[in-house]
């Protein structure tokens, strides 16, 4: 352990509660700025295999007492995971003597642990108030248990994914320090995607699962999960539905053709479309209705930009400002442009002037087609990025907004990186970051700023300020299926 991390010092305490009670009193208040407890222990829960790294979020005495909460594990499992080694984050469990047997075990399963040790308990018990890593590595399991089979492949296994985990503890220990932390607001969830997600939510409460979900209702990995746990099943295309069942349109609008298949079908339909991407709908219609050509400037391949396109017939989709020299234009004064929700509002700007001067006679709608969610999280980034050493934008690689986020913030002179949740943050983002600026996108739920925050404040403690440019308070009524 020590050869792969030479920049930390690494007490050995031995097994057992006693010689780790007595390396941790050593350490306490002898100047340890952060504490890491890292060894082997006894696999609890099935599927858990011999060689796998438990990053321990709480650490559990064996009556069930919480010893201590380790808001930073999912940081540390993230990393591993990105070297290459099988990663689970679950509960530590520490016992006087070594748990035999497969009754013992599961006992100490219950308590809510995946692994038990004899040591993490007692080294910790002392009441550190630092910043705390703990990691224990599989060497058995309830179906193989290393003494009494004879095999000590686990334990090789064991040691050897240990040793590789030396020099992420020493990647952990170089990013400690305390941080300003700045949160942009407004921030998470819309009006728009509220309602989305309620839509599901009430549908399930009223019909009952399974509800079927056409697409990603927001795009959000995890707003997705949750629905799923609940009943929802989201699919591709109403191909994939039953005839007669229920589905949900996303947030992101659909095409005539997809409303038409769903008739067609029989199928129960509620419309989750954020009224704000109707209105682009309805503004397509309206200019075919009066003979235009029309431009889109959007992201091919995106939800909200397939419904889009299908609302008429001919619609050109631009995305840069260069395309617009490509653009084939039957008639210079019957030309009008509509864009995607979710875009940045520089970016727009730019090719609507570019239209403007290749094509006078241009017109657009009678108000901007960028959703008030999208700007406003957009303006508050860029008032707050001066400030940071680094932005963290918290939403799914699919998300248009998200991306927009990131793109503002480097746009305004910050670093900036896309997470998923708090596991995707890396050590390098934050060797040398002492403001971290924080936002999340429109379908991003609360939370996982809250989980973020914490974890932050995990790595020596944070001082959290809020950096809001405007108070959002508008609401979208539910589809009446649901209301």
């Amino acid at each position: 352990m020590s050869r792969g991390a030479p920049g930390l010092r690494v007490v050995r305490s031995g097994s057992g509660p006693q010689r780790a009670a007595r390396a941790a009193s050593r350490l306490n208040g002898g100047g340890v700025a952060a504490l890491a407890v890292a060894g082997v222990g006894g696999g609890l829960v099935a599927g858990l295999a011999a060689g796998t790294v438990v990053i321990g979020d709480r650490v559990l005495a064996d009556d069930g007492r919480e010893v201590a909460v380790v808001d930073s594990a999912a940081l540390m499992a993230g990393h591993l995971r990105r070297l290459g080694l099988p990663v689970t984050v679950g509960g530590v469990v520490s016992t006087p003597r070594v748990a035999r047997g497969r009754d013992r075990r599961a006992a100490l399963a219950r308590l809510g642990a995946v692994v038990v040790d004899t040591e993490t308990a007692y080294a910790l018990d002392g009441g550190y108030d630092i910043p705390t890593a703990v990691v224990r590595v599989v060497v058995d399991t309830p179906e193989r248990e290393l003494f009494s089979t004879g095999t000590f492949s686990g334990g090789v296994a064991a040691l050897r994914h240990l040793r590789r985990v030396a020099p992420a503890l020493l990647a952990w220990a170089d990013c400690l320090a305390e941080r300003t932390v700045l949160l942009a607001g407004p921030r998470s969830f819309c009006a728009g995607v509220e309602r989305a997600i309620a839509t599901v939510d009430r549908a399930l409460n009223r019909f009952g699962a399974p509800v079927y979900v056409r697409r990603q209702i927001v795009h959000n990995r995890h707003v997705v999960e949750d629905l799923e746990e609940r009943g929802a099943i989201f699919v591709r295309e109403l191909s994939e539905v039953p005839d007669g069942a229920t589905v949900i349109l996303s947030a992101h609008g659909v095409s005539p053709e997809v409303r038409s298949e769903a008739t067609h079908r029989d199928l129960q339909v509620i419309d989750a479309t954020c009224p704000l991407v109707s209105k682009v709908h309805h503004e397509v219609r309206r200019f075919s209705q009066r003979g235009y050509q029309i431009v889109m400037i959007g992201h091919p391949g995106h939800d909200e930009t397939e419904g889009t396109l299908g609302e008429a017939e001919g619609i050109t989709l631009i995305t840069e400002r260069a395309d617009v020299a490509r653009l084939r234009v039957a008639d210079p004064d019957r030309l009008a442009y509509i864009t995607q929700t979710t875009l940045s509002p520089d970016d727009v700007s730019e090719i609507v002037s570019e239209l403007s001067a290749r094509y006078p006679a241009v017109i657009g709608p009678h108000a901007t087609d960028i959703c008030y969610a999208t700007q406003n999280r957009q303006d508050a980034v860029s008032a707050m990025a001066a400030e940071c050493d680094l932005v963290l934008v918290i939403g799914s690689a699919n998300s248009s907004n998200a991306a927009r986020l990131v793109e503002v913030a480097e746009r305004a002179g910050a670093p900036a990186a896309l997470i998923e949740d708090e596991s995707e943050l890396r050590f390098e983002h934050l060797s040398r970051a002492r403001v971290v600026g924080v936002t999340a996108a429109a379908s991003t739920p609360p939370h996982l700023v809250e989980r973020l925050v914490a974890t932050l404040d995990a790595l020596g403690g944070v001082r959290v300020e809020e950096r809001r440019t405007t108070t959002e308070n508008i609401n979208f009524p539910l589809p009446v299926e649901v209301r």
